[in-house]
């Protein structure tokens, strides 16, 4: 069983909020975010400040938006842990949390935090299976990694509390497609949406007896209100090099016909300048938003038209974050 809470609205606008070096700028970006109507603001989970923190002060700071994590990695933390932490910042913001779960790579799992990822898929359906056992009040069921018999205490049960997984591959889009609110995407642009990432979760959603309808499916869209389309271009490259090197991008990027991207930036390893130019300006207009008004606007549409029902705009390194919010609302 699946929630429904905040998923019968069919179009809505999100962003992505990260803290960067300033978390005071941070909070006046979503105070501004939910003042131009924005449906929810998403928190990035990286080697700054914790995620979830920074969602408390978001939810403090903030009566309206929805808040949540796009998204925390299941491996930091035990599933008792992280059914606990949503479940307290739900009651603080008010009912407003969205729990965005994610497997994560390799180097942050095993480099950062000491875990490992065997079975990525099997993982993430047992740790999702106990976090909401546990937000419902239930017995946790027994898993072959996670084994707990934790109960809230004090706190009423979350049932409506709505989980989302970050999914790229096929097998993960039917995962969250059948245990999942919805599902979070980032650098799947519109044409992987639609050919890849509806067809999968529908199949997961019946899989499960469930109507595609009511599944949100939020998009990360990389956005800027520029006149600088190259120079905004310049830092989505460079933003962009880790990505090129994560096995789960590379088979997405692949499969979305940009093969030649992932070919071209193998040949240039060792020299940063070339892996960068590897990524083709065909790759960017498709996966971006960027240019006047009406270019943001198409973009932002293109992701809606291709099945996202959150299209969410995210801050491209080097522009005016705050004009984008402002133009992105309207568009």
């Amino acid at each position: 069983m699946v929630c429904t809470k905040v998923c019968s609205d069919p179009v809505a606008t999100g962003c992505f909020i990260s803290t960067g070096r300033s978390l005071e700028t941070a909070i006046e970006r979503v105070k501004l975010a939910e003042s131009l109507g924005y449906e929810s603001v998403y928190v990035t989970h990286i080697a700054g400040r914790e995620s979830l923190t920074v969602l408390g002060a978001y939810a403090l700071s903030t009566s309206r938006i929805r808040v949540g994590t796009g998204v925390v990695p299941i491996y930091t933390r035990t599933p008792a842990t992280m059914a606990q932490t949503a479940a307290t910042l739900d009651e603080l913001s008010g009912g407003r949390l969205t729990l965005g779960l994610g497997v994560s790579h390799r180097p942050v799992v095993e480099g950062w935090h000491g875990q490992r990822i065997e079975r990525p898929v099997a993982e993430m359906r047992e740790y999702a299976s106990i976090v909401r056992a546990i937000l419902r009040g239930e017995d946790p069921p027994r898993g072959e990694r996670w084994q707990t018999g934790f109960h809230l205490l004090g706190l009423d049960p979350r049932p409506e509390l709505p989980i989302y997984i970050a999914a790229l591959s096929p097998a993960m889009l039917r995962l969250a497609g059948e245990i999942a609110d919805g599902v979070i995407l980032w650098l799947c642009n519109p044409r992987y949406i639609r050919e890849v990432v509806i067809p999968e979760v529908r199949a997961g959603r019946e899989r499960a007896g469930l109507a595609l309808e009511g599944f949100d499916v939020v998009a990360a869209v990389p956005a800027a209100l520029s006149d600088d389309r190259e120079g905004a271009y310049t830092a989505m490259r460079a933003d962009l090099i880790p990505y090129f090197g994560l096995p789960f991008y590379r088979a997405m990027i692949e499969r979305t016909g940009f093969a030649a991207d992932i070919e071209a930036y193998d040949r240039a390893a060792g020299d940063l300048g070339a892996m960068q130019g590897a990524i083709s300006e065909e790759f960017l207009d498709e996966l971006t938003a960027v240019g006047g008004e009406s270019s943001l606007g198409a973009g932002i549409e293109r992701y809606r038209e291709a099945g996202a029902s959150s299209p969410c705009i995210g801050p491209i390194p080097g522009t005016d974050f705050e004009a984008t919010l402002r133009a992105g609302i309207t568009s």
